[in-house]
């Protein structure tokens, strides 16, 4: 007996499948929401060493973290991790009352790429490579990380600097991040972001500086001498003149501000326990440029390292 076509179930006759109208348009709606749906779980990770004075955070909805991996400052006997949990000023006494060597290490490649490994796209900056082998690490977590994972979008940018102009950069990269920038896009801006800030320091002593190497020894420091200096396009430090006092510091602070063509803008000034004077330098800049935002920040571990207590850095 030959089977009835009423008979099948709706299934089997297709009455359940859809039409090829209806076919159309679930191809265009997941063509358009799907990558929306990706996009929106797309994760983000700046990374810095802990040469930016940033302490990790996240957005409030988690797309956009900003993480740090330490640098280790030995003063002694003792390892102190420049991590979020590190006591600044309790390093800053052990310092000063140590007469033996010390020294830093930079972030392990593990270090680097643990973070790497926490989000889909990952931009990192770390201190200047010429004086440090921070970059030389992350470049081999990145080899590591898209060895493991070759669909990884990961860039490392050389800040050929340190501390507050790695900061404003971190803050320019998140900026791009929200207005929705495809990676490379922000990536290369962010190399020309880099070439267009300047860095300034203003201290009263260069003593880990020219032990460590950082700098050549100076002639003509005295008492209540403050020096100051600023980081070269090579990304090195250069002693540029001094100035007896703290008043002056700040006035010559300023001065090479103008000099270099500031006229307003985002500034990021790093102070070590010295924030009166990063107060001070904030009202001389907003006397000039009513147009600037300043962000006043203590140092964390390695800049307090080098700054040492009561040393001024600026950005702009």
């Amino acid at each position: 007996m030959k089977e009835n076509v009423q008979d099948r179930p709706a299934a089997v006759c297709g009455a359940d499948r859809p039409t090829a109208r209806e076919r159309a348009f679930h191809a265009i709606t997941l063509k358009i929401f799907g990558k929306r749906e990706r996009k929106k779980h797309m994760n983000w990770n700046i990374i810095t060493d802990s040469s930016c004075d940033l302490l990790p955070s996240s957005s409030p909805d988690g797309g956009i973290r900003l993480t740090s991996v330490p640098f280790t400052i030995r003063i002694g006997e003792r390892d102190f991790v420049d991590d979020e949990h590190l006591d600044t000023m309790e390093m800053l006494s052990a310092m000063e009352q140590e007469r033996s060597a010390s020294h830093t290490s930079c972030p392990t490649p593990d270090a680097w790429l643990a973070q790497f490994e926490q989000a889909d796209c990952a931009i990192a900056i770390t201190i200047s490579s010429q004086l440090s082998g921070s970059m030389n690490s992350a470049l081999a977590a990145r080899d590591m990380a898209l060895e493991k994972d070759p669909d990884k979008k990961i860039v490392i940018l050389d800040s050929f600097s340190t501390g507050p102009e790695v900061l404003l950069c971190v803050k320019e990269i998140e900026r791009l991040i929200r207005q929705g920038l495809a990676f490379d896009d922000i990536a290369a801006h962010a190399r020309g972001f880099l070439q267009k800030t300047r860095i300034l320091f203003a201290l009263s002593s260069f003593d880990n500086l020219i032990k460590n190497g950082r700098i050549h020894r100076l002639t003509g420091m005295r008492p209540f001498f403050w020096g100051i200096g600023s980081g070269s396009d090579e990304g090195k430090i250069a002693f540029e003149s001094k100035a007896r006092g703290a008043k002056k510091a700040v006035q010559t602070l300023v001065s090479t501000m103008k000099e270099h063509g500031f006229i307003g803008g985002n500034v990021a000034i790093s102070h070590c326990d010295n924030f009166a004077l990063a107060q001070t330098l904030k009202n001389s800049i907003l006397d000039i440029w009513e147009n600037t935002s300043i962000e006043i920040l203590p140092t964390r571990g390695l800049c307090s390292y080098y700054a040492e207590r009561g040393g001024l850095i600026v950005s702009y």
